[in-house]
């Protein structure tokens, strides 16, 4: 069975969520932008989810982690919990 680590910024809006990419992209360190304003426990962690199989988690954000490139920052992926930015760290097909 696949399985998955990734780390994920999740905020309430898509504009914040664009923002926040912007900053990751320019440089910022993406688990200090997650401790700073991810709205998931997971934020103490930098956004570290662990991890997962698929299944586990809400159907788009495993459409993300089991299909989309590792080490980007993918997103805004919108889910019933807001809007996250997801970075895959790991994927074993």
């Amino acid at each position: 069975m696949s399985t998955a680590s990734a780390r994920h910024i999740l905020v309430a809006d898509e504009d914040a969520c664009n923002e926040l990419k912007t900053q990751i992209k320019s440089g910022a360190d993406f688990a200090d932008i997650a401790k700073e304003h991810s709205q998931c426990p997971s934020g103490g962690r930098g956004g570290d989810l662990g991890q997962f199989s698929p299944g586990q988690m809400v159907p788009e954000f495993d459409q993300v982690v089991f299909s989309a490139d590792l080490g980007a920052v993918h997103g805004p992926v919108k889910t019933q919990f807001g809007y996250h930015l997801i970075e895959i760290t790991q994927r074993d097909d």
